[in-house]
């Protein structure tokens, strides 16, 4: 088949329409990803469907996670037909009793809704009734998303969660550190100050300033699980993590995966979204498998200095899905658990009121972890500086 320019016609608005969708969707697609669809849509038979997916998915996808995303939207929107049944059957249960969409529909159907625009300001009775249909974020709402798992969130509502985990504090608690500093509550007088003073005074001396351990955060180095079922926390943890532990001087943040990754340049940013970019680009293994034993191996013999006199913290966020060795992971561990204050597993799968270790790798990190936290929403990231602060001092 001759085709004519793809920059004439409805072939080019229909692919320009399409990349606003995958954009929509979480997919990152931008004007040179969309000139190479059209490039590939030349050099292709227009009329052979299947490579006409095989084509775009080739040059639009550059993740894997978002493979499943691109087809389902393919799918949908180049067939009219049937596009109206289609997002109608999406927004319906598959099965009687069935409580949440799947992550893949509910990211196609926020992403295939039309967007509503704002109508003029001529007519305020229509404003005030777009305005009754369009309030999506009311208080209920907002209640709602306190307590609504981050794996079970539409698209829309998954970018106001990002952008409400930036705002809650992680106080970590300090203890004393070695360094003394001049005050006035102490056990040793600082002769020095003495001195000074009383050279002040004609050699009197009237005040006594006396010296004091200075208070210190507990060094924290976090890991964080990046395979594919943690697809959903890792990020919004991420950016939870960097906003609430800026200005800590000890703080190490890893990806662990099928490796280990250090995020330390990624965290060096000081806006949010550029540590998230950073940290995509610097992670290679995102929304793979999980290897904790390999992981903690590579750990202990690349970064063991990051654990600072045994009384770093470490927070260990991981569902426990592991696909390595379990002796592997249990000597790791130990050595883990030997050179820390604490060892402490945050687990999203608390969500479930009857959760219990017993996969291989959930089983052995419940036998060495000191305790399991769970974070699977704001309400329980709000309550995380309680309960690090209970655990510590007891």
């Amino acid at each position: 088949m001759q085709l004519g320019d793809a920059r004439s016609g409805r072939l080019a608005g229909n692919l320009a329409a399409f990349g606003r969708t995958l954009r929509r969707a979480g997919i990152p697609v931008d004007a040179s990803r969309i000139a190479l669809a059209q490039q590939a849509a030349l050099m292709i038979d227009i009329g052979r469907r299947d490579d006409v997916s095989a084509a775009l998915e080739t040059v639009l996808v550059a993740r894997e996670q978002d493979r499943a995303v691109f087809r389902e939207l393919f799918e949908a929107f180049f067939r009219d037909p049937k596009l109206a049944h289609k997002l109608l059957a999406q927004l319906l249960p598959s099965a009687e009793g069935k409580a949440e969409v799947s992550r893949q529909r509910a990211r196609v159907r926020d992403a295939l809704q039309p967007q509503r625009l704002p109508r003029p300001l001529a007519q305020p009775a229509a404003a005030d009734r777009e305005f009754e249909f369009d309030a999506t974020m009311t208080a209920s709402d907002l209640q709602r998303l306190q307590h609504a798992d981050f794996n079970s969130l539409s698209a829309d509502e998954y970018a106001l969660v990002e952008r409400l985990v930036r705002d809650i504090p992680l106080r970590l608690p300090t203890l004393p550190s070695r360094r003394l500093r001049a005050g006035w509550r102490g056990v040793r007088p600082h002769w020095p100050g003495v001195m000074q003073r009383a050279a002040r005074t004609g050699g009197e001396a009237l005040d006594l300033p006396r010296l004091y351990r200075r208070p210190q955060p507990l060094p924290l180095l976090v890991l964080v699980d990046v395979s594919g079922s943690m697809e959903r926390y890792a990020r919004l943890l991420l950016a939870f993590l960097h906003a609430a532990t800026r200005g800590h001087r000890h703080r190490d943040v890893m990806a662990v995966g099928m490796n280990l990754t250090d995020l330390a340049p990624a965290f060096a940013q000081a806006d949010t979204d550029a540590m998230l970019l950073q940290a995509n680009k610097l992670i290679a293994d995102f929304a793979g498998g999980t290897r904790l034993g390999q992981s903690l191996l590579q750990l202990r013999q690349r970064h063991a200095r990051r654990l600072i006199g045994r009384r770093t913290v470490v927070l260990l966020i991981t569902d426990g899905l592991d696909t390595g060795e379990p002796e592997e992971l249990h000597s790791c561990l130990q050595w883990l658990r030997l050179h820390s204050r604490r060892l402490l597993w945050l687990n999203p799968l608390m969500r479930y009121e009857a959760y219990a270790p017993l996969a291989r790798g959930a089983a052995v990190l419940h036998g060495q972890a000191h305790a399991m936290l769970a974070v699977h929403n704001l309400s329980r990231l709000r309550d995380l500086a309680g309960s690090l602060a209970r655990l510590l001092s007891s």
